[in-house]
């Protein structure tokens, strides 16, 4: 599918040229003249990559909020901005906003390209490496012989079965979302959609628009949760966190599954299974007055708990080899000999339970140790530093790898120069390095050395 970009300038003439430019480099293109023009292609479609005037005719900053607009619905979007009243302040704010880059009129054909190329990269990369993620998120498997694992195995299968309204509580990280997933793959719904709306992710007032959707004056719609996941499966996370005022509404969709649209006047009709999870003890919630009481004998037809990694510790040693085997297999190299009967991991605290596991495991795997001995420090180090496991992205998965090698290292090395004080020779024995290949590394990293 060939991209598509949204050029919108007030100027005609280089509306004409920056549609001609883009055509003949192959990709689609959408105009607007002004900005309610460009609002109204934005919330028709949200653009691949965009190209933005920061001056308009409604004020001097109609591009920046464009870009807020466009960002507010796709992250993700590269968003060039152009203008021929530059500044230093304005380059920044523009970037400050999550501008791709900041180009000044008149513009280098050839130099625009090439950011426009590059933008279609990075946006081509993100979408990769998300489908990649799905996929490799949805195609693990709920691992461990605990009492409480195979026993959640078997409520899977018999809830698959049927179309019943599941609550699934657990701690962060210990695998609620997979339970959900694993469900929706075993039922009749399997080749529809799977959506999730994170209750703790959402502003209060954006709750409604999320779930339900709206219709706009200018006559776009914004789709919700609810009809994005028509015919298939919605995950309510954290739905503990849904507010009160909408907690109504939601009970109608329960019972009549069918709701309106924000501005919207006539009913939509949806057929969807809800599944929701939750940190919090929902009786609790109920109790203080934070849930409603009929909401949650709606939505408790079958409950799920599902146990912190260290109430089910004999899973653990499972869970390293199952890792292991998948995250050296999607990084290509030699499987990982992590000891999975190591007392810094069968005795840690895991507050972020599955997750900060596999996350553990990824780190050594980017790291690429040679040896059992080396493999071992950097699993003490790692747990024995609580900051540490603060630092590192849970996406890494999200940057090539050489990038998140390099990140890793930086983070590692830095550490163990601060233990050891700035020392060199105490540093480069610890890690296994010698004293010459530990100044180049520092070095390549970009790491100041202290004393």
């Amino acid at each position: 599918m060939a991209v598509e970009i949204l050029i919108v300038d007030d100027n005609p003439d280089i509306r004409n040229i920056l549609n001609e430019l883009i055509i003949d480099a192959g990709y689609k293109t959408r105009i607007a003249a002004n900005y309610n023009q460009a609002l109204s292609e934005i919330d028709k479609k949200v653009p691949d990559v965009a190209i933005l005037d920061v001056k308009l005719d409604k004020g001097d900053n109609d591009g920046i909020e464009l870009l807020t607009h466009i960002k507010s619905k796709n992250k993700d979007v590269p968003v060039i901005i152009i203008t021929g009243h530059a500044n230093i302040e304005m380059a920044v704010n523009s970037l400050k906003h999550g501008a791709f880059e900041f180009v000044e009129k008149p513009f280098d054909q050839a130099r625009l390209l090439n950011f426009i190329s590059r933008a279609v990269e990075n946006l081509n990369l993100k979408t990769q490496n998300k489908e990649y993620e799905s996929k490799l998120f949805s195609s693990y498997d709920l691992i461990g012989d605990s009492k409480n694992i195979t026993n959640i195995r078997e409520q899977i299968d018999k809830i698959s079965l049927t179309e019943s309204r599941v609550l699934i509580y657990g701690p962060s990280g210990s695998g609620k979302e997979l339970i959900a997933r694993k469900i929706h793959k075993k039922s009749k719904r399997s080749n529809k959609p799977f959506v999730i709306l994170n209750g703790a992710l959402l502003d209060a007032n954006k709750y409604e628009l999320e779930l339900f959707g709206e219709e706009r004056n200018n006559g776009s719609i914004s789709y919700g949760a609810l009809e994005k996941a028509n015919q298939g499966t919605l995950l309510i996370d954290q739905v503990s966190e849904i507010p009160l005022a909408i907690q109504s509404k939601i009970l109608r969709v329960l019972t009549d599954q069918k709701f309106k649209r924000l501005n919207g006047n006539n009913d939509i009709n949806v057929d969807v299974r809800i599944i929701c999870s939750s940190s919090k003890d929902l009786k609790d919630e109920i109790q203080i007055g934070n849930f409603r009481e009929d909401l949650f004998h709606r939505l408790n037809v079958f409950e799920i708990n599902i146990k912190s990694l260290n109430e089910r510790v004999s899973d653990i040693p499972l869970l390293i080899k199952y890792f292991s085997k998948k995250i050296s297999k999607s990084y290509n190299i030699k499987e990982l000999q992590i000891d999975d009967n190591d007392s810094y991991i069968l005795n840690h605290n895991w507050h972020g339970n599955v997750r900060e596991l596999r996350n553990l495991i990824e780190r050594v795997a980017i790291l690429q140790p040679e040896t059992k001995e080396k493999i071992s420090n950097i699993v003490k180090e790692s747990l024995k530093n609580d900051n540490f496991d603060e630092k590192i992205s849970e996406n890494s998965l999200s940057v090539p790898l050489k990038e998140a090698r390099e990140k890793f290292e930086k983070e590692y090395l830095t550490i163990q120069l601060k233990k050891f004080n700035g020392n060199i020779s105490k540093t480069a024995n610890f890690v296994g390095m010698e004293r010459s290949a530990l100044h180049r590394k520092l070095k390549g990293l970009g790491i100041k050395e202290f004393n």
